[in-house]
């Protein structure tokens, strides 16, 4: 498939700069791709919209605080790191925007720095000097990475905003987006409605927000990235199958979690690794049934993965709607729940 269909026309007035409060007042677009119906709910309407025994499955990695303005040494010259991914012995993956080359001392404040280790085409690392564990530091002085296309500087609010109420394995760059549309409030009724809850880790990283840049959507490569399904999530899935209730995935992170753990032997195993796995038109879904996700920016790979639940078509439709009843969109802006998928 060309990259080219994967555009909608859109208007950025609509990007959401902040989320709805209550968060689940959120609106909701309902897909049924089966009969191509669409209809306008909100999200805490989402026990109507499921049955008892369908179980839902979030994503439950925590947003690190790895946003830092640091300088140069001797230039004093500005720069900002994102810290990506530890690789033990104070060694860092890390987004760097300007020039640097291996050896430049960049200083973060508070008695931390990060000298470039590597600077490659596709890989930069740092080694970090701090007098406490990088993480704990970034948890202080750090800030919240927030998306580029929202314009802002992360504030205190953020760092709540930005965050599911899942959120327990720190290790991710982006928040599941999908799940920050749940409060505590619609997680009562969802259980009073007989709907089951479980959990996946996938640590969102650069590979999730990798640009397509091929015009043949399938010589995209996507980036590793840090998954565990475990065995009680298993074990979970595998009941409700049993009942011939529905798996629902609360965002797209959650699909490539089961899906690349359906792979691993067939059926769904217990999985603990990196995925790579890119999901377009005509992929053949194991396990997921439904998905909760957000309005994603369009030629991205989150897109395609929806196309490939919705239909490309279909999905078209959904979005050319969203636009016209101005839904708000992408991180902080509303969601939308498709509610069928193909099986093999």
């Amino acid at each position: 498939m060309q990259l080219s269909e994967f555009d909608f026309p859109f208007d950025s007035l609509l990007i959401a700069a902040q989320p709805c409060l209550p968060r689940d007042h959120s609106r909701l677009l309902v897909l049924q791709p089966l009969d191509r119906s669409l209809a306008h709910r909100r999200v805490d309407e989402l026990p109507d919209l499921l049955q008892p025994g369908d179980l839902l499955v979030v994503n439950n990695t925590k947003v690190l605080a790895a946003r830092v303005a640091g300088r140069k040494r001797p230039s004093g010259a500005e720069v900002e790191i994102l810290f990506v991914k530890d690789l033990g012995d104070a060694i860092w993956e890390v987004l760097i925007k300007g020039t640097c080359r291996p050896g430049q001392i960049i200083e973060m404040g508070v008695k931390a720095s990060a000298v470039v280790v590597e600077r490659g085409a596709t890989r930069t690392t740092v080694r970090v000097e701090s007098p406490i564990p990088l993480s704990e530091w970034l948890r202080q002085h750090g800030r919240m990475p927030l998306p580029p296309y929202l314009k802002r500087a992360p504030t205190d609010q953020d760092r709540e905003w930005y965050q599911t109420l899942f959120a327990q394995h720190e290790g991710a760059i982006a928040a599941p987006t999908a799940g920050l549309h749940f409060t505590p409030e619609l997680l009562a009724r969802l259980q009073q409605r007989g709907i089951g809850l479980t959990t996946v880790t996938l640590h969102v990283g650069v590979g999730t927000f990798k640009p397509v840049t091929v015009d043949r959507i399938e010589d995209h490569r996507m980036g590793a990235e840090w998954i565990e399904v475990g065995a009680e999530t298993v074990r979970a899935i595998e009941q409700v199958r049993a009942t011939g209730r529905r798996i629902v995935a609360v965002g797209t992170t959650v699909v490539r979690a089961l899906e690349t753990a359906a792979r691993a032997e067939g059926q769904i195993r217990p999985y603990r690794g990196e995925t790579d796995m890119f999901m377009t038109p005509g992929f053949p879904f194991k396990v997921v049934d439904a998905l909760l996700t957000n309005f994603h920016l369009p030629r991205t790979t989150l897109l395609m993965l929806v196309s490939a639940l919705a239909g490309t078509e279909f999905l078209r439709q959904a979005y050319a709607e969203a636009v016209r009843e101005r839904y708000r969109f992408y991180s902080y802006g509303d969601a939308m729940l498709v509610l069928s998928a193909t099986k093999e």
